[in-house]
């Protein structure tokens, strides 16, 4: 491949999808990872059917299936008793949206996504480190660390939190919300006789700490993750999450995950950030994608799905503005991007600030932590109010975006 239509900076799952997206329309798509090999880090992912829907419109879902656990039930607990709040039926969740929930390793979809784009004929390079982007009058340049340069008529940067695209366009910084996530897979066969229901999805809710819990890969593996507000990241201290925070941040809470916490991961944290979310993805031919245009907080489980529906949009777009000739694809970019600027940042926008608000709810105490339970507890397990905003059709144009849901008072409660 000598002249691409498409470059993609970043090699993780937003950046794979979206040049199998492109690639699967019938573009030249080359993919520059930094790394010295293509791989993804951390454990599971929940995948829900706004995501799900997309893979089935690629091909892939009944592999991502294969690989992944479909859950019957996602159930949101008490961390400090124990007692269920609410849940989710998510048998009856795939009959109402059409497409299920799943959880699957974070590098199995990875994976699933790097075959698609070998399969698809993608140009895959390692090694290349982005330092900076330019947009040019018919396209646009990215200048590599050994000074090469490599230009398309596209470039999407889909390079991170840490987004050398984002720097240069917006020269935001990350934003630091004081919690930090602990993440450790086991064998099921090593649980002994804990008391797990491989079956569900497990989410334990408690003052300044959370507990999440799921099989992976066909129910051999138990996926744990534990988050917790690190006071010395609250005191300003540089050291902040490290494992002696660990093991004092349950204190009190639950025996279902006393038992857990021996289990985690103590050689590597994730401390959360996410960036504010901003108006503009689109800089004449570069365009942010992915957590360089949206990094979240984990909360509402969309970033990697955040970032597989940016493609999705980018290629649906452009397959509908293609014009085939003889002397090869020419694409109507700008319309293309216009038409992504017009429908992607509000809609992240919404998943940015409800996953804000979400986190703030889960990690209540006192009087507003009984509030928030007798709210959840109200809720019937069949009512889709809440989810039909997220769970539905990603929207290609502004006008097919479905109205948010109107929260409730704590104090209604």
């Amino acid at each position: 491949m000598t002249n691409p239509d498409v470059i993609v900076v970043g090699g993780g799952i937003g950046g794979l999808s979206a040049a199998f997206g492109l690639a699967r329309a019938g573009l030249q798509v080359r993919v520059l990872e930094q790394a010295p090999e293509f791989g993804e880090v951390g454990a599971g992912l929940q995948v829900a059917p706004n995501c799900t829907r997309i893979l089935d419109d690629y091909g892939l879902l009944d592999e991502v299936k294969s690989l992944g656990v479909l859950p019957t039930a996602m159930v949101m607990k008490d961390a400090v008793d124990g007692t269920e709040l609410t849940r989710l039926d998510l048998v009856d969740l795939e009959r109402h949206y059409g497409f299920p929930y799943l959880v699957i390793h974070r590098s199995d979809l990875h994976a699933t996504f790097l075959r698609a784009c070998q399969r698809a004929g993608v140009d895959l390079r390692t090694n290349a480190r982005i330092e900076d982007y330019e947009s040019t009058a018919d396209g646009a340049t990215v200048m590599l660390a050994d000074r090469r340069t490599e230009s398309a008529p596209l470039v999407i940067a889909a390079d991170g939190l840490h987004s050398v695209a984002r720097d240069k366009y917006v020269a935001d910084q990350p934003v630091n919300s004081s919690y930090v996530a602990y993440r450790g897979t086991v064998p099921v066969d090593d649980l002994g006789d804990r008391d797990v229901d491989l079956s569900q999805v497990s989410v334990y809710i408690g003052p300044k700490c959370h507990f999440v819990h799921y099989a992976l890969r066909s129910g051999e593996m138990l996926n744990q993750v534990a988050v917790f507000e690190s006071p010395k990241a609250i005191a300003g201290q540089e050291d902040w999450g490290a494992p002696e925070e660990l093991d004092h941040a349950f204190d009190g809470m639950h025996e279902n995950i006393q038992d857990g916490l021996p289990y985690m991961w103590r050689d590597k944290w994730w401390r959360m950030f996410d960036r504010d979310p901003i108006d503009t993805w689109v800089y004449g031919r570069v365009a942010l994608l992915g957590d360089a245009a949206h990094p979240p907080l984990q909360y509402m489980a969309q970033g990697a799905i955040m970032a597989i529906e940016d493609g999705w949009v980018l290629a649906k777009h452009a397959a509908s503005r293609m014009i085939r000739t003889e002397s090869g694809i020419t694409v109507d970019w700008e319309a293309v991007l216009a038409a992504y600027q017009a429908v992607r940042p509000e809609h992240c926008r919404r998943v940015l600030i409800t996953g804000r608000a979400w986190g703030d709810l889960w990690h209540l105490d006192g009087t507003k932590r009984e509030q928030r339970n007798a709210l959840l507890r109200a809720r019937d397990t069949y009512d889709y109010y809440f989810t039909d905003w997220i769970y539905g059709p990603t929207a290609l144009r502004e006008e097919d975006e479905v109205e948010m849901f109107t929260p409730i008072p704590l104090s209604s409660a």
